[in-house]
């Protein structure tokens, strides 16, 4: 049975890039995702469908955390939030808990939050699919490139 999560950290032409490219999942909606109170304002994130059985939520966090600066809190996290944003309660309780057993495999604190998914705005259908239309483009080569060399040289047994 298929679940969701969402994320949002960097890009989501670059996010989605990312997860596209996993085994286990089946699905990634580019757009837009707000959750609650202060976090009511729409930033970039992706939509992911996946199969925990063929890839843990752990596992899609971690490449998450690896593939965005997830211990940034630059001056556009406004349209960039470092985010899960989960679907119910017990994701809540699962993804926050993930979040503090993986704080240790980072120097630095991570800013990323689980926060509740409250509504999704689709991408444009011209910029969805960014990095599948054209991997050539210079935003592909210069930014999505090498985060999917993270995923190459980390975490290569979950790729198609």
């Amino acid at each position: 049975m298929l679940k969701k999560i969402a994320f949002g950290g960097g890009c989501h032409w670059c996010t989605e890039a990312i997860f596209q490219a996993l085994k286990g999942v089946s699905r990634v909606e580019q757009g837009y995702v707000a959750s609650t109170g202060e976090n009511s304002g729409f930033s970039e994130a992706v939509i992911i469908h996946f199969n925990p059985e063929a890839i843990s939520l752990k596992r899609l966090i971690e490449i998450h955390l690896r593939t965005h600066n997830s211990t940034s809190n630059h001056s556009m996290r406004g349209k960039y939030r470092s985010a899960v944003y989960y679907f119910s309660s017990s994701q809540q309780e699962e993804a926050e808990k993930i979040l503090q057993e993986l704080q240790q495999k980072f120097k630095e604190k991570l800013i990323t939050r689980a926060f509740a998914f409250q509504n999704f705005r689709a991408s444009r259908e011209e910029i969805q699919n960014y990095y599948k239309k054209d991997p050539q483009k210079p935003f592909c080569k210069n930014y999505i490139d090498p985060k999917l060399k993270v995923l190459i040289e980390e975490f290569s047994e979950n790729l198609k």
